[in-house]
């Protein structure tokens, strides 16, 4: 079956766009393959689409549980076998999956990195008809890049177990630097990267400076009418930030990711349907989201990197109708980006106390806990020996990076339930939304009369049409009526230890876990706070493309900087005549500035259009000459 014809049976779209088509004749061939894709470019096409013209199994890595779990709905939706696997799920149900992966019942089996490193994975996985493996976020196996997840590391295993089998890693946010260590830690058996243009023609990049935040932010939602995402860095701020906008008539909500799995849902959803039209949310809001028509994005904080920023802005505007990616300061980032610099990377003597304390308060005693698995009560923690979550969330991601625990807080714990009476006593106390809800349950649940089975309320609510405050309220009264069981789920960080317990002393953080990460960040902080310069003479859009290795052909236009140099100085048309002229003289070598012919242009201009051009890196300047960057 043609790549185009499965596209439009499955997905109803006429043709690709962008590089998909590259990426899935690339994989479709057997070469392992790096896809470069910005937020919002289709990835999940480039392995969906291959995958159901090949015979055999897909396996899709992911860390992203909520996304892993919405796309496995859609592919059910569209009638094609997939399932997943998490760290969550009981023994039992992970090996019906494996074992149903083996005889081919399905065409995609999505994992957590962490499972790769489990025996059973490994040895079911060698039975398995795999035609490729997807690695999404591939950026995360990075030991030195901004999001290094340390299960990333196991996937190395795999193409041991499958060596012939071609793998497509994918990302959003690689710098070139990234994309050769992707490579690397993959063991591509050849280099072969694909890359789409990180370019934004329909999106403005603003830098915006405010006496206060809020005003930057209530002056960009009275100018641009639109669903808004505004990007704060707590928790608690996005909620007080939610309040405030409300209380002055804008209608908004918050997400985090201390919110469970329903209430996450219940508000995306009003959100995504339009009940309100701002969503004010840390970072745990983002991944897989497919709203198009989102025309604002705005940060009311300065993000850790330039990956995370763009990320986050290109959310905007995945129409390619004119959107707006707003960032406001009040000039003290600078101050801002060293305190958290220091709260990320805590001492390592602090480090080391928190894991002491840390096994204390989970009774692990010394040479015990490998493979032990904790609820870890955070907010108790601290209130229990006086510490702040920030810091102490820092400290237990240096741990998790070293490799001496596993910290997860995405909430994917799951309510548990059992029927406790027959079909038809159940069926008689019924009204109609509970036994539309029951007999939901009862066709994707088995073995529900003779014990506790782990339920998914949101895929629930999804194939009943519920709301998730319906779901809970008819288990509660079916559990009260003494019908059901139900045990609800609740969100509590957890921690697996993944080695027994040593003395705090013998804690060991590499310089590669440590002070190489600890440096990598402030670089990637000062690229941020470069960007965020109210007073930078380079188009937004130059900036960004020019980090992550791209040329931009010509300036934006829309930014703020290209919209205060058409008011004042070298205007566009003149400086993109100026560069060409500029350009096409150092392509015969170097030259010092006062040696270029700039016929028919001032010294001023001169003088602008060469600083634009060494910011955005096109040109550089060595022992006083000017030349080609390389």
């Amino acid at each position: 079956m043609q790549y185009r014809s499965v596209l439009r049976r499955y997905w109803g779209y006429d043709d690709f766009r962008g590089i998909q088509r590259q990426v899935i004749e690339s994989i479709g061939a057997g070469r392992d393959t790096l896809g470069l894709m910005p937020t919002g470019g289709g990835k999940s096409i480039t392995f969906q689409v291959p995958a159901m013209t090949m015979k055999g199994l897909c396996i899709v890595i992911t860390p992203l549980i909520s996304l892993m779990k919405d796309q496995v709905e859609a592919l059910r939706r569209h009638g094609i076998k997939a399932a997943f696997i998490t760290g969550y799920m009981q023994h039992d149900e992970v090996l019906t999956i494996l074992d149903n992966s083996i005889f081919g019942a399905y065409k995609f089996l999505y994992v957590s990195p962490e499972r790769l490193s489990s025996p059973l994975f490994l040895e079911k996985l060698q039975r398995m008809d795999v035609c490729f493996i997807t690695v999404d976020e591939a950026h995360c196996v990075c030991q030195w890049g901004y999001d290094f997840r340390p299960s990333y590391l196991d996937i190395a295993r795999i193409r041991e177990v499958l060596p012939q089998c071609p793998l497509l890693a994918l990302t959003a946010t690689a710098t070139p630097e990234v994309a050769d260590d992707i490579q690397q830690k993959l063991r591509f058996r050849g280099r072969n990267v694909l890359r789409m243009s990180f370019e934004r023609r329909n999106l403005a990049y603003i830098v915006r400076r405010e006496d206060t935040v809020l005003d930057g932010i209530v002056h960009a939602l009275e100018s641009i009418p639109g669903s808004c995402i505004i990007y704060t860095r707590s928790r608690r701020r996005s909620r007080e930030l939610a309040g405030e906008l409300c209380e002055m008539g804008f209608p908004a909500t918050f997400y985090h990711a201390g919110l469970t799995g329903i209430q996450k849902n219940e508000r995306q959803m009003r959100w995504h349907r339009g009940e309100v039209r701002i969503m004010v949310a840390t970072n745990a809001f983002g991944m897989g989201i497919d709203k198009p028509d989102v025309r604002l994005v705005l940060h009311a904080d300065i993000p850790d990197s330039i990956e995370a920023y763009f990320q986050e802005a290109g959310r905007a505007g995945r129409d390619g109708e004119p959107a707006w990616a707003i960032l406001i300061t009040d000039g003290k980032e600078r101050l801002r980006g060293a305190q958290r610099l220091a709260q990320q990377f805590p001492q390592p003597d602090y480090v080391r106390e928190v894991y002491e304390l840390v096994c204390c308060f989970l009774g692990i005693a010394m040479g015990d806990g490998l493979h032990v698995t904790r609820e870890f009560d955070l907010d108790k923690f601290c209130r229990t020996f006086g510490h702040f979550p920030t810091t102490l969330v820092s400290a237990l991601d240096l741990l998790d990076k070293a490799g001496y625990i596993e910290y997860r807080d995405e909430d994917d714990s799951s309510s548990r339930l059992r029927i406790d009476t027959s079909r038809n006593e159940l069926f008689r106390t019924l009204d109609p939304d509970g036994e539309r809800l029951m007999l939901s349950v009862l066709r994707h649940y088995g073995g529900i009369f003779v014990d506790y089975v782990y339920i998914d309320e949101d895929w629930l609510c999804r194939d009943t049409g519920l709301t998730p405050d319906d779901v809970y309220h008819i288990l509660l009264r079916l559990a009260q009526h003494r019908l059901v069981s139900f045990i609800p789920r609740k969100h509590l960080p957890h921690i697996t230890f993944r080695q027994r317990r040593v003395d705090k002393e013998e804690i060991v953080l590499s310089t590669q876990i440590y002070q190489e990460r600890r440096e990598r960040h402030a670089q990637r902080l000062a690229a941020m706070l470069h960007y965020a310069d109210r007073d930078a003479d380079c188009c937004r859009s130059r900036m960004l493309l020019n980090y992550f290795g791209e040329r931009a052909a010509q300036d934006c236009g829309v930014c703020d900087v290209c919209q205060r140099r058409r008011q004042q100085g070298l205007p566009a048309d003149a400086y993109d005549a100026l560069r060409a002229h500029i350009i096409g003289q150092l392509q015969q070598g170097p030259l010092a500035a006062d040696a270029l012919d700039t016929t028919g242009f001032s010294a001023e201009q001169t003088e602008q259009a060469i600083d634009r051009m060494r910011a955005a890196g096109e040109i550089i300047m060595e022992d006083s000459l000017l030349r080609i960057a390389p």
